[in-house]
């Protein structure tokens, strides 16, 4: 923590920054007082879905209005702290559409980069992702629907040779994808392995010959261990390994290659709602020891000093969707964009990290982990002006993270209280209004 300190922001960016005696302040610029405040980078959520439901009902509900819902995610996240966010799997045409906007500053929000779809799986009505979506939405629909998000890298790259499937890669890398994601395991049948070593390698390679970082999928130690020697930048959901924990091996070569790794934390309370036995919760696997071990394999990767990255793997739902469910399974869910990042942080130091740690997983590690660093991340001296000015120490207590007095992206104070501009889904979590 440095105190005393005096952040000089010109335009979009950060002039300089320094201790209050030894820097000057040119006369005539706005001065915001944060005394007896604390401030830190703009939080960053590492793995979102900007659009999140799979359900027929939803989809043909907001098909023509994806843009919409995009935004008011990423206004949702902004107003919460979060100044940039990762859409690992969603539409990509919509999702660039409104990142675009959002970069010119013609609409407020998170700043996004966006993978669109993850490689090898399907869209929303698909196999990979609704089993049953297929069956319930006319053929002609669920085509629609799926092409939307699959853009040519969907399930058919599960049946191409490597030199196919490095050519698709190659033409979707040219399509404005910020970063690529691709199914090292399946998503509906986790056990699965998607693509072969040497499909594997030939993504990886691609993503890196067209300067972007690729991301892997994985959720079992060989589709990791596969992941890993693909040469992949990250891992996302490196804490699933089944009903077996991960290796001793894999955590020590994450380590050695310093491979950043993302995590969805749960709080202690939710952890225990998981696993004590609530049928059905949402986004809770059937089987209790693949939640036992997706906890203790959390604990080991902070253990070893993995560089840990900070997400809710979530976004905003529908009333209807929510409604589903009796009010105490949502207790602590953390896969909402805004409100969840926060019981994330609280989750990481549930799970043994320090607050400041858990700072660091949810800025500098994520900029770190996607090749960002020299604009996001951190408050330094030539780096874009996005951070959080909070009304008592997160580092006494992460719960004050809650405690936002101001949120700044780019230089310009945001109106959190205007946010979302368009309330289609807001506030996106269970709310008992009874």
């Amino acid at each position: 923590m440095v105190r005393d300190t005096v952040i000089l922001i010109e335009g979009e960016r950060i002039l300089t920054i320094g201790p209050r005696d030894k820097v000057r302040i040119p006369s005539g610029a706005r001065v915001i007082d944060a005394a007896g405040k604390f401030v830190i980078p703009g939080m960053m959520d590492a793995n979102v879905h900007l659009v999140i439901q799979r359900t027929v009902e939803f989809l043909a509900r907001y098909e023509d209005r994806l843009g919409d819902l995009i935004e008011e995610a990423a206004q949702v996240a902004l107003k919460y702290g979060q100044t940039t966010v990762f859409d690992t799997w969603g539409p990509l045409g919509p999702l660039t559409r409104v990142r675009d906007g959002i970069g010119r500053g013609e609409i407020p929000g998170s700043r996004i980069f966006a993978a669109g779809n993850c490689i090898g799986m399907s869209g929303p009505l698909g196999a990979d992702m609704n089993a049953d979506g297929g069956k319930t939405a006319s053929p002609a629909f669920a085509l629609r629907i799926n092409a939307v998000w699959e853009q040519g890298v969907g399930p058919e790259l599960k049946n191409m040779t490597p030199d196919q499937v490095r050519a698709a890669v190659r033409a979707y890398a040219a399509r404005g994808a910020d970063f690529l994601k691709y199914a090292s395991s399946g998503h509906n049948q986790p056990q699965m392995i998607v693509f072969s070593e040497a499909a594997q390698r030939a993504i990886v390679e691609e993503g890196h010959r067209a300067g972007l970082t690729v991301q892997a999928h994985t959720t079992s130690n060989e589709s990791l261990r596969l992941a890993v020697e693909a040469g992949v930048d990250l891992v996302t959901h490196a804490d699933d390994t089944g009903t077996v924990a991960i290796s001793e091996g894999l955590v020590s070569m994450l380590r050695e290659r310093k491979i950043p790794c993302g995590i969805i934390p749960k709080t202690s309370r939710r952890w225990s709602v998981e696993i004590d036995g609530l049928a059905d919760t949402p986004g809770t696997p059937a089987d209790r020891r693949q939640l036992l071990f997706r906890r203790s394999n959390q604990g080991l990767l902070i253990r070893a000093g993995i560089p840990i990255l900070l997400n809710t793997d979530g976004g905003l739902w529908h009333p209807d969707h929510l409604s589903r469910f009796p009010a105490g399974h949502w207790t602590d869910f953390g896969a909402v964009v805004g409100t969840g990042y926060l019981l994330g942080c609280r989750g990481l130091v549930d799970s043994g990290m320090s607050p400041a740690e858990v700072i660091l997983a949810g800025t500098r590690n994520v900029a770190a982990a996607y090749g960002k660093l020299a604009d996001l991340g951190t408050l330094e001296a030539g780096k874009r002006a996005d951070l959080v000015i909070l009304d008592a120490d997160p580092l006494a207590d992460i719960a004050n993270l809650r405690r936002i007095d101001a949120v700044m992206k780019d230089g310009r104070i945001v109106d959190r209280d205007a946010l979302p501009l368009k309330k289609i889904l807001y506030p996106g979590y269970f709310t008992d209004s009874r």
